[in-house]
């Protein structure tokens, strides 16, 4: 759990940059890829959690301009990671100037529970993450090679010396 903002920046930092290379790795075609027929696109999870972090944060108190059109999905990758970079840069600086340690430490109602605003914030990160890992599975459906977010991408095993991935 975050102690001070200082610990949360590092990790939201750390957090978005493995986002960001995610995102930078994208073609548009890709952002076509469903889940299944009638299920989310690529491009619309991206965008879901790019356009999801001032919504969060400003519904508990950190004051943060919404992302323009958030409700159309763009047809570019790059407009996608461009506006991720903006955004978690946005969120970094919101939370170091609006919140201090101690506002780590306060409580507040989150999905209908009581959580501390540091709980509240690593709800923040756990749920790109866990777009971020759906993503990787479309992505590489779309015939593109994932980034390597904790470890590398079976391609590059052998390269690494590791020898070849477990089946």
């Amino acid at each position: 759990m975050y102690v001070t903002i200082s610990d949360f920046i590092k990790e939201w930092n750390k957090e978005a940059a493995l986002s960001q290379k995610v995102l930078d790795g994208l073609t548009d075609d890709s952002l076509k890829q469903q889940v299944y027929p009638e299920g989310r696109t690529l491009g619309r999870i991206l965008w879901h959690f790019t356009t999801n972090v001032p919504n969060y944060l400003n519904k508990f108190g950190v004051k943060m301009d919404k992302v323009e059109n958030a409700e159309n999905v763009p047809t570019t990758a790059k407009e996608i990671a461009e506006t991720f970079k903006k955004v978690s840069a946005q969120a970094a600086e919101a939370i170091k100037q609006q919140w201090t340690d101690d506002s780590l430490k306060q409580i507040q109602i989150a999905f209908g529970k009581e959580e501390t605003n540091a709980s509240i914030l690593m709800g923040l990160i756990k749920h790109i993450v866990h777009h971020r890992g759906q993503a990787t599975i479309l992505i590489r459906q779309a015939g593109l090679k994932p980034f390597g977010v904790y470890g590398p991408p079976k391609e590059d095993w052998i390269p690494l010396g590791m020898g070849n991935p477990p089946l």
